[in-house]
């Protein structure tokens, strides 16, 4: 069963395209929308019969459409089909004429004095200053069991008991710094009662908020070394010469630098060089490159906070592998923050190759350089611990014999300690 509304322009399509003449007649206006029924109807073809018109001419049949026609056709589009787009999926419908021309500051100026104008809404109730609406919450009650008061409890005995109701306000402070209970006490009290000093007078549990004021410590006072008189005692290689440190000196020029690092090399006495934030560059760097080479004598070397390149970086580590006498070698805080993964995989084989080498102060990024450094570093330590341990073992071994109160192990286990 067909529907009324069928019978107008759906139903001209349907039979005009079944004659082929592909003539469209006017259609009735009583019909507006294309119904349910319809459109199932077109859904129900065969499929034999919508392949006869695919060669058919779409251009030259909307050609034959109406106006009308063709914004009926246009509604019917999917607003999700993506190979349209939006402007033809979402079509404008409004057919009154436009009133003149928009005006964006008379249409702002309009809605404000709407909402302006338009009353509120009345409320059921007038406000009232203090009148309460509705239920009022009330905190539930907690209250204290038997059995909850069973699990607090905890008896301290008599002899505790008597010792903490007599006890003072200083005592239980103390007692609470002891056992670790930092947020009862202010940073005063606590450092007080670590250090057996006696509380501050005045202040018992009130001052647990109160700030501690800070500690003014003065500046650190400015390197008085002198260059020129150090480079003098390196050169005649003093033998009460143990340390140099000209950290934070400023403008010290490449010719010092050089005539350090030449009296460097020949030196026998100096075991630590310190070279924090001088200014070093990568040029006076491979001067002192050289100097570890032939240098026997240095146990700490500290460049930081200077401007050597990375690559700089591995020649002085690696001319730490001629001598193997540098303990202690720091270097962070150059003029690259990141060395990169070249560089830490070489800084890595140069120091797995130093069994000599203990701390090294450089900021490597990745995990692999840095587990792998940090181990050999620690097997080094474990080295130099055993020796340590077997020297003494010695030592005692042959003071002992000396004095003969000392015998071998017999053979049944165990050795014997004889005084005579």
């Amino acid at each position: 069963m067909v529907d009324v509304e069928e019978d107008g322009f759906e139903s001209e399509i349907r039979r005009k395209v079944t004659r082929k003449t592909f003539t469209i007649e006017e259609k009735s206006s009583t019909t507006k929308t294309m119904t349910s029924s319809s459109k199932a109807a077109l859904q129900r073809m065969d499929t034999k019969e919508m392949a006869e018109y695919n060669e058919m001419d779409m251009d030259e049949l909307l050609a034959q459409l109406s106006s009308e026609e063709i914004n009926m056709l246009s509604r019917e589009v999917d607003p999700d089909d993506n190979t349209m787009p939006p402007s033809l999926r979402c079509g404008y419908f409004c057919e009154k004429e436009p009133t003149g021309p928009l005006d964006r500051h008379k249409l702002i100026d309009h809605i404000n004095k709407q909402a302006l104008e338009t009353p509120d809404k009345p409320e059921a109730q007038p406000f009232v200053a203090g009148t309460v609406r509705g239920k009022k919450w009330v905190a539930p009650k907690c209250e204290k069991t038997a059995e909850l008061e069973e699990q607090i409890g905890i008896d301290l005995g008599d002899e505790y008991e008597t010792a903490l109701s007599g006890a003072s306000q200083e005592e239980i402070i103390d007692l609470a710094a002891i056992l670790g209970f930092h947020s009862m006490m202010n940073q005063d009290q606590y450092h007080a009662s670590l250090l057996n000093k006696g509380q501050p007078v005045g202040m018992g549990w009130d001052g647990v908020t109160k700030a501690s004021q800070p500690k003014a410590f003065p500046n650190e006072p400015p390197n008085l070394t002198n260059p020129d008189e150090t480079i003098k005692r390196v050169k005649e290689d003093d033998h009460t010469l143990k340390d140099v440190n000209w950290n934070n000196i400023k403008n010290i020029s490449d010719e010092k630098f050089t005539q350090l690092f030449e009296a460097l090399a020949s030196n026998t006495h100096l075991e630590s060089l310190s070279l924090t934030n001088t200014g070093l560059m990568d040029r006076t760097a491979l001067l002192l490159a050289d100097a570890l080479e032939k240098n026997s004598t240095l146990r700490v070397l500290n460049v930081e906070t200077n401007f050597i390149s990375p690559a700089v970086m591995v020649t002085l580590l690696k001319a730490l592998l001629a001598t193997k006498s540098v303990e202690e070698f720091r270097g962070t805080n150059q003029r690259s923050q990141v060395l990169g993964n070249k560089i830490e995989m070489q800084i890595t084989e140069i120091v797995e190759q130093n069994f000599s080498l203990l701390r090294l102060g450089l900021h490597l990024e990745y995990n692999d350089a840095r587990h792998r450094v940090a181990a050999h570093l620690q097997r080094n330590l474990d080295r130099i611990r055993k020796d340590i341990t077997l020297r003494l073992q010695s030592y005692f071994y042959n003071t002992l014999r000396s004095k003969n109160t000392y015998n071998p192990p017999d053979t049944r286990g165990g050795s014997k300690l004889v005084v005579r």
